[in-house]
């Protein structure tokens, strides 16, 4: 497990995004989305998580922002799932509760191998600078498909919602950090099916 890194490329007529993502990393983040927020959001997974995040995105942002959005979480989701690799090794399982002033958010994962998403909070505000706040949702549903995770992510309360958002995304670089992270006692994979790759 010396090389915990994937590069993803993925281009189509919405999106064009070219992604690399070290799971060994210290928490180094060259963003550039053309969604500021969403930008924002990703450099916190890459901070709390100490992954070592690249990503190069350009989308059909005259239209709007879900295209950019929804493509940079699936290919950021792929780029987990193939980092990980075969999972050997890793803790599996992994949670943060994390603050933001009057916010308190929780995320909890399991790299199970089997993908399946959970998501309770709610926005006041429809857009979080220029990310619809609907998206937040749909950003952790697109990780934990492609990523092939069981992601559980709640608000538990706050008023503001960029720091209901901002308490979300450290929590998920801090869960996603726990779970991927390496156990020098477990040599195999944490499962008594002897996989999680499906």
């Amino acid at each position: 497990m010396t090389n915990r890194r994937a590069t993803i490329t993925r281009q189509t007529n919405e999106t064009n995004i070219t992604l690399t993502l070290d799971l060994d990393g210290t928490g180094q983040a060259e963003i550039s989305t053309g969604v500021g927020f969403f930008d924002h959001m990703l450099h916190h997974v890459a901070v709390h998580g100490l992954f070592d995040l690249i990503v190069k995105a350009e989308g059909d942002l005259h239209i709007d922002a879900h295209h950019t959005i929804e493509d940079v979480a699936i290919v950021l989701g792929q780029a987990l799932d193939q980092a990980l690799g075969e999972r050997r090794g890793i803790v599996r399982v992994g949670e943060a509760t994390v603050p933001m002033d009057e916010a308190l958010a929780q995320v909890v994962v399991d790299v199970s191998g089997r993908p399946y998403a959970v998501f309770g909070g709610e926005f006041r505000a429809p857009m979080l600078g220029q990310m619809p706040s609907s998206l937040v949702e749909h950003v952790f549903e697109s990780i934990a498909m492609n990523a092939k995770l069981s992601l559980h992510a709640r608000v538990l309360y706050g008023r503001d919602d960029h720091h209901k958002a901002e308490a979300l995304f450290k929590a998920l670089g801090r869960a996603l950090d726990a779970a991927t992270r390496l156990d020098e006692r477990r040599g195999g994979v944490p499962s008594t099916k002897g996989t999680l790759t499906g």
